[in-house]
């Protein structure tokens, strides 16, 4: 059974350093994440970077969309997903790797993603927990690698969140943590799932979570959360 940690760091600790970057990594792990999460998307030429935004412009500057731009034009800040996993080797972290995939692309991000942690990960680290808000990304992961665990991102969990996790055989449910309900939460956690929620920077929001079955606290501010749930 994947083992999640209380607090995740979110693309690493960015209430203190740019997101998604090795330097945001690195300050999470320095302020007391074991974990953090990233966001994985693909360039024009099929290399897997570490990018929320479908364009650059709003964390590099660059207004250029990530699927236009082959991985030699990225700017200096933008790591490869390769990078990434280095960084985490070298830091003992563990990783949340949400499948964030441009449009058209789903299946071809997992596929990519999974392939190279199969191929880079290293066995000293936790294994990695694979999520997204595409079902055809987990979908194409569960094809691909069902080594790796999955959960289904869902912002607001409807009626439905039961089926669509049970089919892509996931382990755990991560959602909005200002939108869940305890009846949901209770729900989550009787069917057997994991619950992470995000992206939580309040010490009492996250306590009471927590008290309504929260297993994982996704947050900006890792170690005011870490202070908080200690």
């Amino acid at each position: 059974m994947l083992q999640l940690p209380k607090v995740v760091g979110h693309r690493g600790a960015m209430a203190y350093a740019p997101e998604n970057t090795l330097d945001s990594f690195r300050e999470a792990h320095r302020r007391g994440a074991t974990w953090v999460e990233i966001d994985v998307k693909l360039t024009s030429d099929g290399v897997p970077i570490v990018m929320h935004d479908d364009s650059l412009k709003r964390t590099t500057g660059v207004d250029r969309l990530a699927a236009e731009t082959p991985a030699a034009e990225l700017p200096a800040s933008v790591p490869t997903f390769e990078q990434a996993i280095a960084c985490f080797g070298e830091l003992g972290l563990g990783c949340n790797i949400e499948i964030k995939p441009c449009p058209g692309r789903e299946a071809e991000t997992a596929r990519v993603a999974v392939a190279t942690l199969r191929r880079l990960w290293p066995s000293r680290l936790p294994a990695p927990l694979l999520s997204s808000f595409k079902d055809a990304s987990l979908a194409a992961a569960r094809e691909a690698a069902p080594e790796f665990a999955r959960a289904l991102l869902i912002d607001e969990l409807k009626d439905d969140w039961r089926d669509r996790a049970k089919a892509l055989e996931a382990v755990g449910i991560n959602t909005s943590g200002k939108r869940l309900t305890a009846p949901r939460a209770v729900e989550i956690k009787k069917a057997g799932y994991l619950l992470s929620t995000y992206t939580i920077n309040d010490p009492e929001v996250a306590r009471v979570l927590v008290a309504m079955g929260t297993d994982c606290v996704i947050s900006d501010a890792p170690d005011v959360i870490l202070k908080a749930l200690a």
